[in-house]
């Protein structure tokens, strides 16, 4: 038997996420998912859940919940003030709800997106075997848009669950200025002979236009040998493309599958749920680092997940 919540307020921008929709590029859907897919695991490690559960990513601004019946949730990600029927609660850790409480989630103190896990799950239908919202083809997630007041929403049977913390070694710090880590990307060879050190040496801003889909860079201008124009080719999760006006572009979640800017470097994986965080304003310094060296940080990092989740 499933139970039920209903939203008496979306919040900013609430919406369905998982780990993505793998498989479907070639068809040229995105694979969406969550901006932070390391939170999100760790939030369904919290409840019980597998780790590729879908959960609600809360932008900046969260919602009001009603439950409707008894289950388990978690918040893990940005660091934000939520209440139960006033009273606070924990982040990253278990947190029992009754039916007809009331959970408040504020605005974000430190980072930018936050995830809510429901023991069971949310019951939303897979589109292209994933959960998550695509909200530009209005694919996916609860009917393809994000989440509005009034809303009632499926979760699953819930089983007596033990209250779990997340070891603080393994949650993230969000300071305003971060070192991201990078690979050279595909097109290195097409920006002039100093463009490299001028991309490591600078410190750049997250603008205000920034979205699930990318994040452009505000800072000094990377030059091209000879335009910025490339024949379109494939983008990943991270890549930096740099137009003609040379402030670069890093590519998220919600990114095209094909694009025709040169790719002057590639965030490495175990950082992009760190660039999931980042907010207008914030500051970014890139690092360059081996593939080997990226590899092992992931592998390092899937291995404290698997201990994490008994797998």
């Amino acid at each position: 038997m499933t139970g039920q919540i209903k939203f008496i307020s979306g919040g900013m921008l609430t919406s369905i996420q998982d780990l993505g929709r793998y498989g479907y590029q070639k068809y040229g859907m995105p694979v969406s998912g969550a901006m932070d897919t390391y939170s999100l695991q760790l939030a369904n490690y919290l409840v019980g859940n597998k780790r590729d559960e879908a959960c609600f990513e809360i932008t900046y601004l969260g919602p009001e919940i009603e439950f409707h019946s008894d289950t388990t949730i978690a918040i893990s990600g940005a660091i934000m003030q939520s209440t139960i029927n006033g009273k606070p609660v924990p982040m990253s850790a278990s947190i029992p709800v009754s039916n007809g409480e009331i959970l408040v989630m504020g605005a974000v103190k430190k980072g930018m997106r936050a995830y809510l896990s429901i023991a069971g799950g949310i019951m939303v239908p897979e589109v292209m075997e994933s959960k998550s919202t695509y909200l530009r083809a209005k694919v996916g997630g609860f009917q393809g848009r994000k989440i509005e007041t009034g809303d009632l929403i499926e979760i699953g049977k819930c089983s007596p669950i033990p209250i779990k913390e997340i070891p603080s070694p393994l949650l993230f710090i969000y300071p305003g200025i971060q070192t991201i880590r990078v690979i050279k990307g595909t097109e290195f060879d097409r920006f002039e002979t100093d463009a490299w050190n001028t991309f490591l040496n600078s410190e750049y801003t997250v603008s205000n236009q920034n979205d699930r889909m990318g994040y452009r860079l505000s800072g000094t201008a990377i030059k091209h040998k000879n335009g910025a124009d490339i024949i379109s080719s494939g983008i990943v999760n991270g890549s930096i493309q740099v137009p003609g006006h040379g402030e670069p572009i890093i590519m998220m979640a919600d990114h095209q599958t094909v694009g025709g800017y040169t790719k002057i470097a590639n965030v490495v994986s175990v950082d992009l749920p760190i660039m999931g965080q980042m907010k207008a304003g914030d500051k970014i310094k890139f690092k360059e680092i081996t593939l080997v060296e990226a590899q092992d940080l992931i592998k390092k990092q899937e291995e404290n997940l698997v201990k994490l989740f008994n797998l």
